[in-house]
């Protein structure tokens, strides 16, 4: 049988590079890992920074389900 990977994809060398456990204590803790599509990701200088918009999106989801349910309902 014939090797037909490319050099850049030798699983050899990108195994040597790994770490054993690296997301253990996120994966314990419960943590999310979410991959944002390139254009997204440019927008947001850090985690910190999506996290902190992704809360006042939560919070004006709140405000505006809470002041006029029917409202938001035609709205969606």
């Amino acid at each position: 049988m014939e090797d037909d990977l490319r050099p850049e994809y030798d699983l050899r060398q990108l195994l040597k590079r790994g770490v054993r456990g690296k997301y253990l204590i996120n994966y314990r803790a419960g943590s999310n890992l979410v991959l944002l599509e390139p254009d997204v990701a440019r927008a947001f200088s850090d985690e910190h920074a999506v996290n902190e918009t992704l809360r006042l999106v939560i919070q004006l989801t709140k405000i505006r389900v809470g002041k006029n349910p029917k409202r938001a309902r035609r709205a969606g």
